[in-house]
């Protein structure tokens, strides 16, 4: 395990090499999680085993809803297409990391820091697109029982999908053009485990406030907005549970909602923490802000299948069966 100091004396010599007048270096130099370099070895080894159970539990999900037809319904087709966005997200993040941590690999080309800035932000904007449309699903069961398989066909779901990748791709497809566009005269090591938008825009030396307000403009178009949409959408199905006759029917339709309202706490919870920090939290230590970065793209991908396997009926008796049955 190399010390801080010897982390800081690498990383010096190589950019002994790196021409202050050379405005797109080759590459970057991830620094981790600064102030906790000597522990990253041990701060690996719950990364690795939550990164190997989101892995997991999000193909075994795939698998169990692909495999039963009974489950071929908009809640479950909207879960398959989350926990598909959850592995890419991931996957995007995790191996460069584990890769940091073990072998004190820090270098990442520009290309694909670029790559990666791309991929995690439109990523985590589809995942959210993903998590209003499970919350429109959940408004129509609730509140408009009767024609929720007349609205939500398989074709509205498909176009549902569609746009939500679309609006992922087209809004945060700027992003690495953006950066590329800037000059990195001061540094090249980002002080962060992978490459992210606003941890870029601090080494750029030219103004940037157009790009950040760009940034600040499709987070709230996106997920700020889809936040309160979804807030909107769980009052009028509150207003819709509490106008039923009996205790038991309120609680039997409010189970249904319960799965989906964990996914959104632990989604939005950290990554709101994230932006706000990397915008406005000066005071907030770094570690602290990385750390919890670091969770918002490796704990929720392992906590939604754990959630709606637990707490989802069908979900569950079919796992169940896979294990315990010869012909499942």
């Amino acid at each position: 395990v190399f010390s801080f100091e010897e982390n800081m004396t690498k990383i010096q010599d190589i950019m002994s090499a790196f021409n202050g007048t050379n405005v797109h270096p080759s590459c970057f130099f991830l620094l981790g999680i600064p102030g906790l370099e000597n522990v990253h070895i041990w701060i690996s080894i719950p990364f690795c085993l939550v990164y190997v159970l989101a892995v997991l539990g999000n193909c075994t999900l795939l698998f169990i809803i692909k495999s039963d037809p009974n489950l071929h319904e908009p809640m479950f087709l909207f879960l398959s297409m989350l926990s598909v966005a959850d592995l890419m997200l991931t996957t995007t993040t995790m191996p460069k990391i584990l890769s940091l941590f073990w072998f004190n690999d820090r270098e990442i080309y520009f290309e694909a820091c670029l790559t990666q800035v791309f991929l995690i932000h439109a990523l985590s904007n589809i995942e959210s697109g993903i998590i209003l449309a499970m919350a429109f699903d959940r408004y129509v069961a609730i509140c408009n029982p009767l024609r929720h398989s007349t609205i939500l066909t398989y074709a509205v779901i498909q176009r549902l999908g569609l746009v939500i990748v679309l609006r992922g791709l087209v809004l945060l497809g700027p992003h690495p053009f953006m950066l590329k566009w800037l000059p990195y005269c001061r540094t090249n090591i980002i002080p962060h485990t992978y490459c992210e938008f606003m941890a870029l825009i601090k080494l750029a030396c030219a103004p940037t406030k157009i790009y950040r307000a760009y940034s600040l403009f499709v987070a709230f178009i996106t997920a700020g907005l889809d936040f309160i949409i979804i807030i909107c959408s769980y009052i009028l199905i509150l207003r819709t549970v509490f106008r039923l006759p009996s205790n038991d029917a309120r609680l039997k339709t409010l189970s249904t909602c319960g799965s989906h309202v964990w996914v959104i706490l632990i989604s939005y919870t950290p990554a709101f923490f994230s932006f706000l920090t990397h915008r406005f939290g000066h005071h907030i230590a770094p570690s602290l802000h990385i750390f919890v970065a670091n969770i918002y793209v490796l704990v929720p991908p392992m906590v939604n299948p754990i959630i709606y396997g637990v707490k989802t009926k069908q979900i569950r008796e079919r796992f169940i069966r896979i294990f315990t049955d010869k012909n499942p």
